[in-house]
């Protein structure tokens, strides 16, 4: 299939996700189908198979795409709730021309409902799910591994919450700025004493999350969110 994403601007791994994002969308790619092996998709559009990587990093951290190993193993489009493999691609599009502001009050006015909600909510799995997210990111340095890790945990915050559409929403808003973030983290001047603040901030919110302190989970949400994008220069 041939894609018109291929153009200037475009980091490699976004010409993957398009490409994949409207096979699905045009009805190529349907649930449960395997897609092509990372060699196969680097090979077709012509990009590195980390690209092809990330790319897949980025839609099974959306829930979009399974991966599995043994007979039939493969990486497979992942049932979804009606429509909703469509509503999230038109959210990102939607999304890309909306400003800072809104972004960040939306993303905000999200995270501290989710949050709130987990700290009501989520059971002893959830609880050891978030915290092993936090550990994990003390073994990456890579920027892109620690947003991938980053992005899971705060969609896993709303997932936990119970509002399946808010964890989609969530998603959107997160894609919405994740070229910003990775190129505003790797202008930092130290990097690793902004991902240690984070991963603390990570911290705070899940043991307000198991201590079930649904206020101190949203209070901690929104000052992470603030904070980190006034580092980044994403909002004021």
């Amino acid at each position: 299939m041939s894609t018109d994403d291929e153009r200037p601007g475009l980091h490699t791994y976004q010409i993957v996700l398009r490409h994949i994002e409207a096979g699905i969308l045009s009805g190529e790619h349907r649930v449960g189908d395997q897609l092509p092996t990372e060699r196969d998709l680097a090979a077709e559009l012509s990009v590195s198979r980390s690209a092809v990587r990330e790319a897949m990093r980025v839609l099974q951290t959306q829930g979009l795409i399974t991966s599995s190993t043994g007979p039939g193993r493969g990486t497979r489009i992942a049932p979804a709730r009606g429509d909703a493999l469509a509503r999230l691609f038109q959210l990102h599009l939607s999304l890309s021309t909306a400003a800072d502001a809104d972004l960040t009050e939306t993303r905000i006015a999200l995270e501290r409902s989710s949050a709130a909600l987990a700290a009501q909510r989520a059971d002893s799995e959830a609880l050891q799910r978030l915290e092993e997210l936090v550990e994990a990111m003390n073994d990456v340095e890579a920027i892109d591994d620690f947003n991938s890790l980053d992005t899971e945990m705060h969609v896993l915050i709303a997932r936990i919450s119970g509002a399946e559409l808010t964890a989609d929403l969530t998603v959107g808003l997160r894609e919405a700025v994740r070229e910003r973030i990775r190129a505003s983290s790797k202008a930092l001047p130290d990097w690793t004493a902004h991902r240690d603040q984070l991963i603390d901030e990570h911290r705070q919110i899940v043991a307000a999350i198991t201590g079930r302190d649904p206020a101190a989970a949203a209070n901690l949400v929104e000052h992470h969110i603030r904070r980190a994008y006034r580092t980044l220069g994403i909002a004021s």
